[in-house]
């Protein structure tokens, strides 16, 4: 299975509609196989029971795919286009390859999937113009109606037990926008409001995030990445977000959730998603707080801009 771009566009992104196992391999592995087959470099990223079911399947051909657990790489769906896709495509920057990314499975949260679907779309202004072809595969008998329907609106080509074929559906944009929304409100939180560059105040927002990140029980080490990225949010909203950012923290769903809001807007979509040449001194932040973060939530607007970074408690 070698599914086309619809345009002249070299960069192939199907969604994979399967039901049970039997189908998800039907689905992958030729797909695997022919990438090797063509001497094209091959990346699997999926959850691990499906990373399991595909090392048996391929026996002696698994040692000659990078094959990653998709539950840890991309738990945070910002981090999965620079620290996954781009950073196998751009170690292979004179072939083709091929990548298989399943970040949406039926284990994801509701306050997870909006970014997963987001993310979805834009790996399709990531890699426009790529040697690249990523499969995404969907379980049809586990996801929601309303996913399928994301799926089709974010990859161009759908495959299934009958063949391939263009998707009518297809609208990345539509699901960028959409699902950027303003974020549900908190039932508690404590505010620090105006934090500045003032010394005091950034001091105060750093030592009231490393209270609640001990509170809560994270560990030493990722207290400090909890503080690093607050330190980074309220850094940008100082740079780029009107001279001051609000900062709140609470607890939801199993994840200390530290927003800042500031008066910017962010008009970049793929900010914090791009990997930084080594050299380059600036547009680190974003990035550095979806490697640290379990989950990245944005809005954004003429209005005004809302991070939330989601530390798994």
């Amino acid at each position: 299975m070698n599914p086309a771009a619809t345009t002249a566009d070299p960069f192939v992104h199907p969604a994979l509609f399967y039901e049970g196992p039997e189908d998800y391999l039907a689905g992958t592995v030729p797909f695997i196989r022919q990438g090797l087959l063509v001497g094209e470099p091959v990346a699997v990223s999926v959850p691990g029971p499906h990373l399991e079911l595909l090392r048996a399947a391929l026996g002696q051909d698994a040692e000659k795919v990078r094959l990653l657990d998709m539950t840890e790489e991309g738990r945070n769906p910002g981090r999965i286009i620079p620290s996954v896709l781009r950073a196998f495509a751009d170690a292979h920057p004179d072939q083709r390859v091929r990548i298989i990314g399943e970040p949406i499975w039926a284990g994801r949260s509701e306050l997870e999937y909006p970014a997963c679907a987001q993310h979805e779309a834009l790996i399709n202004l990531a890699f426009t113009g790529r040697d690249v072809t990523i499969l995404c595969p969907y379980d049809t008998t586990r996801l929601d109606v309303h996913v399928l329907a994301d799926a089709e609106a974010t990859h161009p080509v759908l495959v299934d037990a009958d063949g391939e074929r263009p998707s009518t559906g297809y609208d990345p944009q539509r699901i960028i926008s959409g699902y950027n929304t303003p974020l549900p409100e908190p039932a508690t939180a404590l505010t620090i409001d105006a934090v500045t560059r003032d010394s005091a105040s950034l001091a105060q927002a750093r030592t009231v995030t490393r209270e609640q990140a001990h509170r809560v029980g994270l560990s030493p080490a990722r207290n400090e990445d909890v503080e690093l990225v607050v330190a980074e949010l309220l850094g940008n909203s100082i740079d780029h977000g009107g001279g001051q950012g609000r900062l709140r923290l609470w607890t939801e769903q199993g994840y200390l959730v530290c927003e800042v809001r500031d008066n910017g807007h962010i008009t970049d979509p793929l900010a914090g998603r791009r990997p930084v040449p080594a050299g380059e001194l600036r547009g680190r932040g974003l990035l550095l707080v979806n490697q640290l973060s379990d989950l990245v939530r944005v809005h954004t607007d003429p209005h005004g801009t809302t991070v939330r970074a989601c530390f798994a408690t």
